[in-house]
């Protein structure tokens, strides 16, 4: 039996995305201490983007919209094997490219939050169908950027999403 989400070993890292320690995943949440993250944009042959809806059991953000795969980065993990690994994951492919790195931010939740996170942003081609995770997807598809767009305004979207996606389009 696989250990929790809550249970997962993560960096807590300074201001400077330097490691200053190691805490279990709901500890560091429930302390609001700084971590990393990644987020891949993920582009289908048809240049439109992976856009879901997460499941109500999302320790972070739950039934809420993202158009990134991703998470946290393991303790001692890369943000690069991060990236590659959270997209195989949550796309439920193998194979995937290197994902591409686009740009870093420090992400802050604001008052009452869930602390901070330094985020690196990628961006991959996934050409294979894809099988999310039932777990960490509830419903998915490839939107062209138009209907993205438009769906901003629409519907509920992660606030960490919507920051590195402003970023992104910058």
């Amino acid at each position: 039996m696989s250990a929790s989400p809550a249970e997962e070993i993560l960096d807590v890292v300074d201001a400077h995305d330097r490691v200053v320690g190691q805490l279990p995943r709901g500890e560091v949440y429930a302390r609001g201490l700084r971590h990393r993250c990644v987020f891949v944009l993920a582009r289908d042959a048809d240049d439109r983007i992976f856009v879901h809806r997460r499941t109500a059991a999302k320790l972070v953000f739950p039934s809420l919209y993202d158009m990134f795969v991703g998470g946290v980065v393991g303790a001692g993990e890369s943000y690069e094997a991060a990236a590659l690994r959270e997209a195989e994951e949550e796309l439920g492919v193998t194979g995937l490219p290197r994902p591409v790195p686009r740009l870093k931010f420090l992400y802050e939740d604001g008052p009452g939050g869930r602390g901070s996170w330094w985020s690196w942003v990628y961006e991959v081609r996934c050409a294979l169908p894809v099988s999310p995770q039932a777990e960490e997807v509830a419903w998915h598809a490839f939107l062209p950027e138009r209907e993205l767009e438009a769906r901003l305004r629409e519907w509920p979207w992660v606030p960490d999403g919507l920051a590195a996606w402003e970023r992104l389009r910058g």
